[in-house]
């Protein structure tokens, strides 16, 4: 087993956004709503555990490259009554992509939502029938060639 080696690789720009959703009770919903979570803002903390975890990744998946992030951002909202989604967008410049950091960010600021509201999503037997996380997928992908014409021009290619 090895990283993939990408010492010949040009630095080029690139970015990723991931989204997310989690499904919980329409209780829970206004709860974080009204701003009544026991632990507090589950959507602001999200946000920060998405930035957090994104800046993690290579700590976390074994096989992925450290990179340097240039940019992370965490949009979390509402949908309706029972959903809340998660999108994370990241950017960098460097020799390979960052679709990873951004479905780390998408999948743990989702977990933190659940972490922030579980209490509220227990049954009877103290399961969560009602709970899920789910489609955490990368919806956009963007790598940027520059190539020089004309010895002064630069163009941006999009692949």
């Amino acid at each position: 087993m090895t990283m993939v080696d990408i010492t010949g690789k040009p630095e080029i720009f690139r970015e990723a956004t991931a989204t997310g959703t989690i499904k919980l009770k329409a209780e829970t919903i206004r709860l974080i709503k009204e701003g009544k979570a026991a632990k507090g803002d589950p959507i602001y903390t999200a946000k920060i555990a998405g930035v957090l975890a994104a800046k993690k990744t290579s700590t976390l998946i074994p096989f992925c490259h450290p990179l340097p992030l240039t940019s992370v951002k965490v949009e979390v909202e509402v949908s309706d009554d029972s959903t809340v989604h998660v999108t994370s967008t990241v950017r960098t410049k460097a020799q390979t992509g960052v679709e990873m950091e951004a479905l780390v960010a998408a999948a743990v600021s989702l977990l933190t939502i659940w972490d922030m509201v579980k209490q509220y999503e227990k049954d009877a037997e103290g399961q969560y029938p009602s709970a899920f996380i789910q489609n955490i997928r990368v919806v956009k992908k963007v790598k940027e060639n520059i190539r020089k014409e004309n010895s002064s021009e630069r163009k941006h290619e999009k692949t």
